[in-house]
C-alpha cells in the first residue's frame, strides 16, 4: 500500500489523517507520524500501520471511548464504529473494548435491560428488540430482554391516549391509531386490546 497524503486533522492538530492510495485509511497521533518519519509516497503494510498505531494510541482511544460513554450507555458494536469514525484500527479497538468489559463499561446484556426499561414505557417488545438488534445486541440478548416487558398493554394504552390527544374518535381515526400502535412494535392483540379501551371492539 503507498501512503498518498498524510494531513492535519481540523478538530485535533496533534492528529494526522492517512490517506491510502488516495483514500482515508486511519488516524495516528503526529508524534508518530513523525518518530517513524512516515511520509506521502512511501510503500507500507496495514500490519505495519497497525503496530504503529497501537503502540501509541491505545490510551488515546480508551480515552475517547470512556469519554463517549458519560452521556449514555453503549454496547460492543457503537464503540467499535466510534473508534472507526476516529480512525482507530481494528486491533486498537480490540485492545479498547477488552478494556472496557474488563473495567465493567461495557456490557450488552445490561444495556438491553437497560434500554428495554425505558423503552418499554412508550415500545412494542418487536420495535425494542429491532433495535437493539441494530446496536449490535445479538438475538438471544435481546429476546430475553423484551421478555420481561410485564404491562405492553399498559404501554400501549399510554401511547395510544398520546396519539388520540386533539383527535375525533371515528372510525378512520381508529384505524391509523391501530396502525400507529403496530409501527410502534406492538403486537396485533396489544393493539386491538388497547383500541378497546376507547370503545372500539371491532377494530381490524
Amino acid at each position: 500500500m503507498e501512503i498518498t497524503a498524510i494531513t492535519p486533522q481540523k478538530k485535533d492538530k496533534t492528529r494526522c489523517n492517512i490517506e491510502i492510495d488516495g483514500r482515508f485509511y486511519c488516524g495516528m497521533k503526529l508524534e508518530t507520524v513523525m518518530q517513524n518519519r512516515l511520509k506521502a509516497g512511501e510503500i507500507v503494510t496495514p500490519e505495519l500501520l497497525s503496530e504503529m498505531q497501537m503502540q501509541s494510541e491505545k490510551q488515546t482511544a480508551l480515552d475517547k471511548a470512556l469519554t463517549h460513554i458519560t452521556v449514555s450507555m453503549k454496547t460492543e458494536k457503537e464503540i467499535r464504529d466510534f473508534l472507526a469514525r476516529k480512525g482507530f484500527l481494528q486491533n486498537v479497538c480490540d485492545y479498547v473494548v477488552d478494556k472496557m468489559k474488563e473495567y465493567g463499561f461495557l456490557d450488552d446484556a445490561l444495556y438491553a435491560k437497560q434500554y428495554t426499561e425505558y423503552a418499554g414505557k412508550k415500545k412494542g417488545a418487536r420495535l425494542i428488540a429491532l433495535e437493539l438488534k441494530r446496536r449490535g445486541v445479538d438475538d438471544e440478548t435481546a429476546r430475553n430482554a423484551v421478555a420481561e416487558i410485564e404491562d405492553g398493554d399498559q404501554a400501549a394504552r399510554r401511547v395510544l391516549e398520546k396519539y388520540m390527544r386533539g383527535k375525533e374518535v371515528n372510525r378512520d381515526t381508529l384505524r391509523k391509531a391501530y396502525a400507529h400502535l403496530v409501527s410502534k412494535g406492538f403486537d396485533y392483540d396489544t393493539a386491538r386490546s388497547a383500541l378497546k379501551s376507547l370503545g372500539d371492539e371491532d377494530e381490524d
